[in-house]
């Protein structure tokens, strides 16, 4: 499983950004190694939106899918910066009391 974290500074959203961002989320969902995925909002207009994968095949379709590099283009538009996270998950576990798209591998 992987993870890809797309960390950035919020600039001001359009109603481009909302649609390109709409049609890029059914984009994601159309690939079956897309597993979801989460945003967390920090202070000072701080994001991080992490998306799971199933396997590195389909997360590398996504990034290069023409709207996906249409929208990196254009990211000045809406995001004041950004940095971006590609991770192995080589463990997942907690309590089972916090559902999670990774699995609980706790024994």
């Amino acid at each position: 499983m992987y993870s890809a974290s797309f960390m950035f500074i919020k600039g001001e959203y359009d109603d481009e950004f909302y649609a390109l961002n709409t049609e890029l989320t059914a984009i994601a969902k159309s690939y079956a190694g897309f597993l979801g995925g989460e945003v967390w909002h920090g202070k000072d207009n701080r994001v991080n939106a992490v998306y799971y994968w199933d396997n590195l095949d389909d997360l590398r379709a996504f990034a290069r899918h023409p709207r996906h590099v249409e929208a990196k283009r254009q990211y000045k538009r809406w995001y004041q910066g950004y940095q971006i996270v590609l991770a192995e998950i080589i463990k997942s576990y907690g309590d089972g009391n916090y559902p999670h798209i990774t699995p609980n591998q706790r024994t």
